[in-house]
């Protein structure tokens, strides 16, 4: 439903706006209390008007009323719990990385452990924390591990977050408040059990570096995170259902009780033949199946794989290669759209053509 202005209301129309909120609580699964408290607010809305209070109350109020029955109160997911389909998905997407793999086979054999003990309740585990150089594997690995759970997955990005109300989102005293972004993943999801990532926590703003770290660890702690309260909302939001999953480039800028509720995985550097068994395996087939193309089409030989490995010395990650290897399927759609041949053998010697 779209919200309205204020100065779009009509006071001719403002019973039938109040009566279609009405509704919209009486139709939507929510909490008891908090239907409650929605109806009292639109009383007072509807006495206020009657006796000539301001219209633009109304704006907020639709505002308020769209969110809260937006939200998957009761809404989950069923998880997938195969730990050998698991470890198909996780061979799948990453290459190498062994003991990272076997981490996150133990972390889902707990959850795994735990539902199938206990069903009636909600399993807990240490949330994961992948620190590890761009490129690393950082994120995909947080994908994969919503693949092989059958959960969504959505990104909250702390790069230059630079309030806490941006996490907790600011009280509805105005029409352009509004939630933060956990209660904006939990309606993007639209299942209150959701894998949120919570991305480079080390990119912080430093001034709001204390306060994030609060609500960081009410996000973290199963004590707390049952009745998280976002300011907008008003109202406490059970997330105990949720994984959080953290990355970062490094832990010097986080605090030690966000730590001590984060289960560190180190990301380690890959090296040069990790990176050539990557490009043919993973990234040019990724990009291929992206763009439409076969390998009939792109051939890229081991030497050229070398000089798109080190163009500028040692890099410890994939992200520089997976752009340059992009870039050459880019070039070659093109070519082949232009009806300049449906087939190309990348060497060293051509490799500048497919690289400008």
């Amino acid at each position: 439903m779209d919200n309205l202005t204020a100065n779009q209301i009509n006071p001719t129309n403002t019973s039938s706006e109040i009566d279609n909120l009405r509704v919209r609580l009486q139709t939507t699964d929510l909490p008891a209390n908090l239907r409650e408290k929605a109806i009292h607010q639109i009383d007072r809305i509807a006495l206020s008007l009657k006796y000539g209070g301001n219209l633009s109350q109304i704006d907020i109020t639709s505002k308020y009323i769209d969110w809260i029955t937006s939200l998957p109160w009761n809404k989950k997911s069923i998880d997938q719990l195969d730990i050998k389909k698991a470890k198909v998905i996780l061979d799948k997407n990453h290459y190498g990385l062994e003991k990272i793999k076997q981490r996150i086979l133990e972390y889902l054999s707990l959850l795994i452990v735990q539902k199938q003990k206990n069903p009636g309740q909600i399993p807990h585990a240490p949330q994961l924390f992948f620190i590890g150089l761009a490129g690393t594997g950082k994120t995909t690995f947080s994908n994969s591990v919503a693949e092989a759970l059958g959960r969504k997955i959505i990104r909250i990005p702390f790069g230059g977050l630079s309030s806490s109300l941006d996490l907790r989102g600011q009280a509805k005293t105005a029409p352009e408040s509004e939630p933060g972004m956990v209660i904006k993943a939990l309606r993007k999801s639209q299942v209150n059990n959701p894998i949120i990532l919570l991305d480079e926590l080390d990119r912080i703003t430093p001034e709001a570096r204390a306060a994030v770290m609060g609500v960081l660890i009410e996000l973290l702690d199963p004590e707390q995170n049952s009745n998280f309260v976002d300011y907008f909302i008003d109202y406490p939001v059970n997330l105990s259902d949720v994984i959080f999953i953290a990355t970062a480039n490094n832990s010097n800028n986080l605090s030690t009780a966000v730590l001590d509720r984060l289960e560190v995985i180190q990301m380690p550097s890959y090296n040069d033949d990790e990176k050539i068994a990557i490009s043919k395996n993973y990234v040019l087939p990724r990009y291929l199946k992206i763009a439409g193309l076969t390998s009939d089409n792109i051939k890229i030989d081991d030497a050229a794989l070398h000089k798109l490995i080190r163009p500028l010395g040692f890099d410890s990650g994939i992200r520089s290669l997976e752009r340059a290897i992009e870039g050459i399927v880019r070039k070659v759609a093109f070519k082949i759209v232009n009806g300049e041949g449906l087939s190309y053998f990348i060497t060293e010697a051509n490799l500048k053509e497919f690289m400008t």
